[in-house]
């Protein structure tokens, strides 16, 4: 049960202060309190929590881990406090640190172009952006936004849809002409395949064999921490790589990638979604700034695959 005779930002704020400044009495200067004043309740705060959070000596002052992690903790705490008060006192005008998570190959070609134009209109909001295909909690992570490519798992999570996308198996023109163009999905098997270091819902690759589907999966040669990353490998004619037309679409219409088995391609989609967390509390301006913005400039098209008359497939929308 929190205590309220404990006023405690106030001790997160002179602690804080302590750290940065190197001492107490550079503390006790710049927030004119006395220096026995700060050490006292630096005290006070370490005996109610139970832990040593600086150690003191002579020369200098050094947090402990105890106090390197409330230190951290602390700086967050208070910065949010200072922005929620900025907020309710310019009428929620989009402004503080927005954290955005995206999957590495969406965030490449359809996040980043956009962040210029977006800081633009609001030039308040600083952003912290982080890449990654690993799925990261929200909560733990402190991130306001997360894009993610495929199925989402049960959550309290609000999940807002940017678009879809086929997936496509390929290879390129130098890697079939050395192993062969599988013809059926039973061929994978002497193949060499590009996987995940991560685990992913479906283990296999999905086809259709009449109305029922199956999954098959090339033995892996190597294995990527990204769609990016896997996409290069099969670019080096490394091995066969499924992947999404949104990230490879350009690569098939240029001839570096060549689809295989798509009159086994079950047409299943992968969806791409924002998602963020939204059910306790009012959503703050920035997410929703951004979260806005996403759904009105991305533009993520669903083409069909067609093979043309030279034998090249072509994206028809």
């Amino acid at each position: 049960m929190a205590r309220f005779d404990t006023n405690r930002s106030a001790e997160m704020e002179v602690f804080v202060r302590v750290v940065d400044l190197g001492g107490f009495t550079q503390a006790a200067r710049k927030l004119r309190l006395t220096p026995s004043g700060v050490s006292k309740l630096i005290s006070r705060l370490e005996a109610r929590l139970g832990s040593r959070l600086i150690n003191r000596t002579t020369r200098k002052l050094s947090l402990t881990e105890e106090g390197q992690a409330f230190y951290d903790r602390a700086v967050r705490i208070l910065s949010e406090m200072e922005e929620a008060e900025r907020e309710a006192a310019s009428g929620a005008a989009p402004r503080g640190r927005l954290t955005v998570n995206s999957n590495i190959p969406f965030g490449m070609l359809h996040v980043m172009p956009l962040i210029p134009r977006f800081l633009e209109q609001h030039p308040e909001i600083t952003l912290d952006l982080m890449l990654t295909d690993t799925l990261i909690d929200l909560m733990q992570e402190r991130a306001d936004v997360a894009i993610r490519v495929g199925p989402l798992k049960a959550s309290r999570l609000i999940a807002r849809k940017l678009g879809t996308s086929r997936m496509v198996v390929v290879g390129t023109p130098n890697y079939l002409a050395r192993f062969g163009t599988p013809k059926t999905p039973e061929d994978l098997a002497d193949h060499r395949g590009i996987g995940w270091t991560f685990p992913r819902i479906r283990g296999g690759w999905p086809f259709r064999r009449g109305d029922r589907t199956e999954e098959a999966v090339p033995p892996p040669i190597a294995r990527a921490s990204d769609g990016e990353a896997a996409r290069r490998l099969c670019l080096g004619g490394v091995g066969l790589a499924r992947l999404a037309l949104f990230h490879i679409g350009p690569d098939i219409e240029a001839g570096r990638l060549v689809p295989v088995l798509q009159s086994y391609n079950p047409g299943d989609r992968e969806d791409i979604h924002a998602v963020y967390v939204g059910h306790t509390a009012p959503l703050p301006a920035r997410v929703r700034a951004f979260i806005d913005f996403l759904a009105e400039h991305v533009k993520v098209s669903d083409p069909a695959l067609k093979r043309a008359g030279d034998g090249r497939w072509r994206l028809v929308k």
